[in-house]
């Protein structure tokens, strides 16, 4: 997909979320958070050209915010849904937090103990960031 994109827009720039496959994220000209591509292609020089590789509905709404002076699209134009985030509504966090005020957790995460350590340095970093 990066190899395809960089053929058709000679110049474009290629951002990716760092959950993308490692052999993306390398690919990429750069990789980070969602409020983090947000920023860097809000920021960047009008008429500079942004393939993203992350959540389309986010993409779009990118795309649509910073139209016409800078072009965005997606990095997977078949797909790149994100079906776990799409699942996300306010319908299911109203559902997860009652569920939460009464007791009861749905949807229970639990890391084995083997990773909890690289888990939750890699957890303080990220909420150490300003």
């Amino acid at each position: 997909q990066v190899e395809l994109v960089r053929r058709q827009y000679p110049g474009v720039r290629v951002i990716v979320h760092p959950e993308c496959t490692w052999d993306v994220v390398q690919a990429a000209d750069d990789s980070g958070s969602t409020e983090y591509i947000i920023k860097k292609i809000k920021d960047s020089a009008a008429g500079s050209v942004w393939a993203v590789g992350t959540e389309i509905h986010l993409v779009e709404r990118l795309a649509q915010e910073v139209s016409p002076e800078r072009n965005v699209m997606t990095l997977d134009p078949i797909g790149c849904l994100c079906s776990t985030m799409f699942r996300v509504s306010p319908n299911h966090l109203l559902w997860v937090l009652e569920g939460l005020l009464s007791g009861k957790v749905h949807n229970r995460i639990v890391v084995p103990e083997p990773e909890k350590h690289w888990t939750r340095i890699a957890l303080d970093r990220m909420l150490s960031i300003h």
